[in-house]
């Protein structure tokens, strides 16, 4: 009797390529990533939400109408908006507040639009219009701003307003040299003036200024600033514009009548750096909070009311001034519509070129599957054919035929495997059928070596 050899030393059987992928265990993989994100996306937007952003508003001097305003946004901005804790600081003016904000040592600033800022000043909006006033002395023979060559001029030779006085007197043809500056605040330039050390005084402030109303009412007169609108040629910020009759005093009227001035806005900047959600909420608090913010001016300073009605978005088509801030121009394109809304009918024809791209897709996709599927179900046939040959022989040789041709057809389904021509899925449901017809080979072969020659 012989007996049938151990099963590590039969014929090699060509190695069968199995993916180690499980399917499942990439779905749990893919289910565990997706999570992960949301779970990461959902922590970091709670914790935007509830962060505090602590930021700091230059705004000038406390007397004037800019620091006035900003203290009043700040009362309404932490009112509605716990989150962002807003200080008004006391500073000297538009070239301390940009020089402040370009190193980082506030966030917020207020400016006249005429004084250049860096390179990471950003607007927000224009809060009111400020206008060059010259407040001359009566009996000074100053008529004309070509007048002032000569005389003591109540002036601090710093700031914004300074820088702006100058390119005045460049148009006329006037230097700084021309000018014999009195004072170094404009605390002591406005004393000045009042005790006759002075012969008149510049300020770029609002109308109604309450400073300039005292020093007008000691007798002092107000002149014009001429040409305003040849002078914006080279200074694109300059407006002309007028200071009215009767601004300060209605009987008798001062001015007397209309005056030609030059008028710059002031401008509300954030830095680059600020967070455009934090600048969005100062945006609509000034737009859609006027009233609150009056309320919150202190009655004994009800001039500065007035301005609120003059906060506008920022004109940056010029070119001169610095780019809109990200956070603004999402407030100020709040009621455009969406891209998708704008080209609503352009999108639903992609959309629809894709679905139909997407089925043909899928279609494609399920005819090659079935493909697949009958040509595994082809090797298949193939397979149950031998077998079932293989359970009436009575011959070895022929067993031995047999099992040759089994293996043939499993190295030719391997190859339609590796060329995809066959699916996994499918090469193992013919795998299984292929085994079983292998063992039964093998269990006729043994069965008719040990029967009786």
């Amino acid at each position: 009797m012989t007996h049938s050899p151990p099963r590590s030393q039969r014929s090699p059987v060509p190695p069968i390529w199995r993916s180690n992928l499980n399917p499942n265990q990439l779905g749990l993989a893919a289910l565990s990533l997706v999570s992960l994100g949301l779970f990461i996306g959902l922590t970091l937007n709670l914790f935007e939400r509830f962060k505090v952003h602590r930021l700091i508003l230059a705004a000038g001097d406390s007397a004037g109408e800019s620091y006035i305003l900003s203290k009043a946004i700040e009362t309404v901005v932490e009112r509605h908006y716990p989150n962002i804790d807003l200080t008004v600081q006391e500073t000297g003016g538009t070239s301390e507040n940009l020089k402040l904000l370009e190193t980082d040592r506030v966030q917020l600033a207020t400016a006249q639009a005429d004084i250049p800022t860096g390179p990471t000043a950003r607007l927000i909006a224009d809060l009111y219009e400020d206008k060059f006033q010259l407040l001359v002395r009566r009996g000074s023979g100053i008529k004309h701003f070509t007048d002032l060559a000569g005389k003591r001029l109540a002036l601090q030779q710093k700031g914004g307003q300074y820088k702006s006085f100058l390119k005045v007197a460049q148009h006329y043809g006037l230097r700084e040299t021309d000018f014999r500056f009195v004072g170094q605040s404009d605390q002591d330039a406005d004393e000045a003036f009042l005790w006759n050390r002075a012969d008149a005084v510049f300020r770029v402030r609002a109308l109604g200024n309450p400073t300039i109303a005292t020093l007008i009412q000691t007798g002092n007169i107000l002149i014009p600033i001429e040409q305003a609108a040849a002078m914006q040629i080279k200074y694109p910020a300059f407006r002309s514009t007028i200071i009215p009759q009767g601004t300060y005093r209605g009987d008798p009227a001062i001015p007397a009548v209309d005056l030609a001035t030059v008028g710059v806005e002031r401008t509300l900047l954030a830095r680059e750096t600020v967070d455009p959600e934090v600048v969005r909420a100062l945006s609509s608090v000034l737009f859609e909070r006027r009233q609150e913010i009056a309320e919150a001016i202190p009655p004994n300073q009800s001039e500065i009311d007035p301005l609120l009605a003059n906060i506008h978005q920022p004109e940056t088509d010029t070119g001169m001034s610095p780019p809109l801030h990200p956070g603004a121009q999402a407030y100020y394109d709040r009621d455009k519509p969406s891209f998708i809304q704008e080209y609503a009918d352009y999108v639903g024809l992609i959309l629809t070129v894709i679905l139909l791209m997407g089925s043909w897709v899928w279609e494609g996709k399920r005819w090659i599957e079935r493909q697949q599927k009958n040509r595994a179900d082809a090797f298949s046939d193939q397979v149950i054919q031998l077998m079932n040959q293989a359970r009436n022989l009575e011959n070895r040789s022929h067993l031995e035929d047999i099992r040759q041709k089994l293996i043939g057809i499993l190295t030719e389904a391997v190859d339609a495997l590796n060329e995809d021509r066959i699916s996994e899925e499918s090469f193992q449901s013919f795998r299984v059928v292929w085994q079983i017809a292998l063992d039964l080979v093998r269990e006729r072969r043994d069965a008719l070596v040990q029967e009786p020659k």
